[in-house]
């Protein structure tokens, strides 16, 4: 339910904070006080859209909060898991910011909000119902949602498993139509990958051996070059009376000769003495390599061929030998699954149709299940239409099958029919007569469905007009029904509705310095006496009429506590 809430520089409300109780409150006061402001205010809180004529003249921005219950419904706490949104303890704070520059932000619980999403949130928070607007109770196409949300656990929990079932089986059918639809380039595609993959076999890459290759051809290119260096440092090393390594020996020999007389003489001799030796590897070294170098025009042309190969793949599937060898790896699986799938196209089709008639036999049973439901919800509606002195009103849920087969929600098309007076035909709902009469078509719909819907706070804009007497009465009857379920706030001008308010205030609009200000206060009990008995009287307000305003209260509250025990 909505605890409080909170306007700064809306429409003609400069500042305005208000604190609201469980059970029936109404709104009353003289007409363009700003009762309706604070409704609108609410709606754009659970996600109306705002333009900038709404901030009140002069100011650059106005701001609106809420602070609601944490509503218990299981659908509304996983939203919130999927949006990310914290508890705070166990309220909902939901707040609205409209700049004179078109800028919204939204936050709930301090987190920003798209207002899609806020929209969302506010199904759950809040229902407004007014005399003017376009009621999803009215709409055809909530029709089957709301008969829905009044059938058993036992039916909810049929409907849940056909959903699921519904929705396998649509992806079967476009996972077998799109095999179907693309059939000959599914065809092409799968050749050019067998071209792919057997051109890629025949190449018989290896991880490096590019590299491997082009160092072999290098060598091969520049045989005469590497064979005249190896020839060429040997000789220097190894050429005797003149050759580096005759001379290092003596060197190395007068080294030893002195090498006893000093640590450090020691140790030059120890180097010298390596260095010898390791020149002496080298030049066996360049001797083997020597021997083993071989120019073969052949082996260089078959790796050149080898190296083309290499290239020719890179240009088609990649930079590198590596991610030819991944791409070649991706396209195999891919071929593999697709042969998986070639042997298993019959057996899909099968399944498909398998899947087809589960989905008919469970829509089947969905209907069966929704008559029954259609028949318990007629009579509860006509029953809450009789009580609001419509008693020769027919009320009926007519059905029809849905042109295309199935949806997600089985095979029906439900649309609520009524007949106001005896002797016209029954219509869609959506166009019955406005005025009085819709206002009691409304809320006797609202009050059957009320419960089923689960909402926090509903709000009656307005709903008892044009009506007067016992049926305003039998409305304000109604309207305290709701609100012994679910928090009301009700705008009227009916003093019989407004004395059957568990609570009442009163909007007001005063001129201070040439603007408009609207106050709202909260009346005592005589308060509301006075009240009443302005709505009833007009403008003078008697004794008599103030007792007949108490007498509203009172026998209104006997109302209400014989209702209680009746429950």
């Amino acid at each position: 339910m909505l605890v409080e809430m909170r306007i700064e520089n809306f429409a003609i409300i400069e500042s305005l904070s208000l604190s609201f109780h469980e059970g029936m409150t109404t709104l009353t006061g003289e007409t363009g006080a700003g009762k309706s402001i604070i409704i609108d205010a609410l709606g754009l809180l659970a996600g109306s859209r705002a333009s900038t004529e709404v901030i009140r003249q002069g100011a650059k921005r106005c701001h609106l909060e809420g602070v609601f219950d944490w509503p218990t419904n299981p659908q509304f706490f996983t939203l919130m898991q999927e949006l990310l949104v914290d508890q705070e303890e166990d309220y909902l704070v939901v707040q609205r910011d409209i700049s004179i520059n078109g800028k919204s932000i939204c936050r709930v619980n301090g987190q920003v909000m798209t207002l899609a999403n806020l929209k969302r949130i506010g199904h759950f928070l809040v229902d407004i119902q007014g005399q003017n607007e376009h009621q999803s109770l009215l709409q055809a196409d909530q029709h089957q949602r709301l008969l829905d949300e009044f059938g058993s656990d036992e039916f909810k929990n049929a409907l849940r498993e056909y959903v699921v079932l519904f929705h396998e089986w649509k992806s079967l059918e476009k996972t077998v139509n799109d095999r179907k639809k693309n059939e000959q380039s599914y065809v092409q595609r799968m050749d050019m990958l067998r071209f792919q993959v057997d051109e890629i076999e025949k190449a018989e890459l290896q991880s490096g051996q590019e590299e491997a290759l082009n160092e072999e051809r290098d060598k091969l290119l520049n045989f005469q070059k590497i064979l005249d260096a190896f020839v060429s440092v040997h000789q220097l090393i190894t050429a005797d009376d003149h050759g580096i390594l005759d001379n290092l020996g003596l060197a190395k020999n007068e080294l030893a000769s002195v090498a006893s007389f000093a640590k450090e003489y020691e140790t030059l001799s120890e180097s010298l003495t390596t260095v010898y030796y390791q020149l002496q590897d080298i030049a066996v070294d360049l001797s083997r390599q020597t021997d083993l170098l071989e120019f073969d025009d052949q082996h260089l042309r078959q790796i050149e061929d080898r190296l083309e190969t290499i290239h020719q793949l890179k240009r088609k599937y990649g930079d590198s030998v590596e991610y030819i060898l991944a791409y070649y790896e991706q396209i195999s699986l891919e071929l593999l699954e697709t042969n998986r799938l070639d042997s298993q196209l019959d057996q899909l089709e099968s399944l498909l149709e398998e899947k087809g008639k589960m989905v008919a036999k469970k829509a089947d049973q969905l209907h069966d299940y929704r008559k029954k439901i259609a028949h318990r919800l007629e009579k509860a509606i006509i029953n809450e239409l009789r009580e609001l002195y419509m008693e020769h009103t027919q009320f009926e849920i007519h059905f029809d099958t849905i042109a295309h087969g199935y949806d997600e929600r089985g095979k029906d098309e439900i649309q609520f029919f009524l007949s106001a007076n005896p002797g016209e035909p029954l219509r869609p709902l959506e166009k019955v007569a406005s005025g009085g009469e819709i206002s009691r078509i409304l809320l006797a719909l609202k009050t059957v469905f009320s419960s089923s819907q689960g909402l926090t706070s509903i709000v009656f804009d307005e709903v008892d007009s044009g009506v007067s007497g016992r049926v305003a009465q039998a409305i304000a009857e109604k309207i305290s029904q709701i609100g012994r379920r679910s928090q009301v706030l009700c705008i009227t001008h009916l003093p019989q509705v407004a004395a059957f308010a568990d609570y009442q205030y009163f909007i007001s609009k005063t001129v201070q310095n040439n603007r408009t200000k609207t106050t709202v206060v909260e009346l005592t009990n005589s308060e509301r006496i006075n009240e009443i008995a302005r709505m009833l009287a007009g403008a003078e307000v008697t004794a008599l009429t103030k007792k007949h305003a108490a007498e509203l209260i009172q026998l209104a509250k006997k109302d209400r506590l014989k209702k209680s025990n009746d429950v």
